[in-house]
């Protein structure tokens, strides 16, 4: 019998399927997850997952070695990097490149006609974890 913390409505029955389920958030913390640093923004990953980050020098279908792993976890099993994981390496493959979605940059100073628009669209390369080496 699962014991819940929120109140459950009388016309419920415990051993009813249609309760939430709460084993993927166990399930998930016992998962090896790592954290990388790449284009300068931070990342946490599994296996299997896709993520986009800035643009890498790789053509779609190639694999890509990130060695700059901050930290490397499974469950209650943490390393932390000071400041990167010895042997810490995530391999991932490019699925492809693209560039995001246009944002427009808008300047304007009133009473001087001075309006001046300009675009931008960030390029990405959009990756699968496909491993975790969480080193020494």
């Amino acid at each position: 019998m699962v014991k819940h913390s929120f109140a459950i409505p009388h016309y419920i029955e415990l051993d009813a399927p249609s309760l939430p389920k709460w084993d993927h958030i166990i399930l998930r913390s016992k998962i090896m997850y790592a954290v990388i640093m790449t284009g300068g923004k931070q990342y946490r990953v599994q296996v299997g997952d896709n993520l986009r980050v800035e643009k890498l020098a790789a053509e779609a279908g190639d694999s890509v070695t990130l060695d700059k792993v901050l930290m490397v976890g499974a469950g209650e099993n943490v390393t932390v990097g000071t400041p990167y994981v010895d042997g810490g390496e995530v391999s991932a493959k490019v699925n492809s490149h693209g560039r995001g979605k246009k944002i427009r940059i808008t300047k304007f100073k009133r009473r001087k006609n001075y309006r001046r628009t300009q675009g931008h669209r960030q390029a990405f390369t959009e990756l699968e974890i496909t491993g975790i080496n969480h080193g020494t």
